[in-house]
């Protein structure tokens, strides 16, 4: 079945041509670039020019295979292939394990894998599935992070961050978080602190009775034990 766009617009847009080949690249560099600064917005590893390149090299990718195969009747996209293979790796290189315990920019790597499929889609010249493909892309992004987001902040589940300043102050820091309703599901000393003079952990928490337990913010827990005398601070882990 012939892509709607594709078909609408005319053969012009269709394969190795002038107007196909300004068409494409100019339409992946510009989803990379939208994709780019909102990863960019949010100080990611990976910004604008990661996400043109990567868009750019796809569509190059899905235009050449799709020449072979129409023109030379090659079985395998070889060069689509490659380049999925070579973007997970790079991708891949944007996750970090934060000194506070704590993974960081998966979603950025997914979305580099992202951004290089439907580049791809926009080089076989699909270009209906890439766009449709690339709202639903976005939509996960932006609106659904703020739901996932929401429910995260209400959820009876959660881990902080914190650092006492002085290691016999936790048995301080069990008792009234017990108090509070709150039950320790785990703690993980950070000995990536350990010459600072603070005694810092990553403290899983689960809200089991008291004022916090119906779906109150995390945010009006942890005000709760930032005011406590021995924290020097406290924040999630996201």
């Amino acid at each position: 079945m012939d892509d709607i766009i594709a078909k609408t617009l005319g053969n012009w847009c269709i394969g190795i041509s002038w107007g196909g080949v300004i068409l494409k690249v100019a339409l992946s560099v510009f989803l990379g670039t939208i994709v780019g600064c909102e990863r960019a917005t949010k100080r990611h590893a990976a910004g604008m020019r990661t996400f043109m390149l990567i868009s750019l090299v796809s569509t190059l990718a899905g235009m050449l295979d799709g020449y072979l195969i129409r023109t030379l009747d090659v079985k395998f996209p070889l060069a689509i292939g490659a380049t999925v293979v070579g973007i997970a790796i790079v991708s891949s290189n944007t996750i970090l394990y934060s000194s506070k315990s704590q993974l960081k920019g998966l979603t950025t790597s997914v979305a580099l894998w992202g951004a290089c499929f439907v580049s791809v889609l926009i080089g076989l010249d699909l270009y209906f599935v890439a766009i449709v493909s690339f709202v639903a892309y976005m939509l996960c992004l932006t609106l659904f992070m703020r739901i996932e987001y929401g429910f995260k902040r209400r959820s009876n589940h959660f881990e902080i961050h914190l650092e006492l300043k002085n290691k016999n102050s936790l048995q301080d820091f069990v008792t009234a978080v017990r108090r509070l309703g709150l039950k320790i599901d785990d703690i993980e000393f950070n000995a990536a602190y350990v010459n600072s003079g603070l005694s810092v952990y990553s403290i899983a928490l689960t809200i089991i009775s008291g004022a916090f337990k119906k779906f109150v913010r995390h945010d009006d827990i942890i005000a709760a034990i930032a005011q406590l005398e021995y924290v020097n601070y406290v924040e999630e882990l996201d």
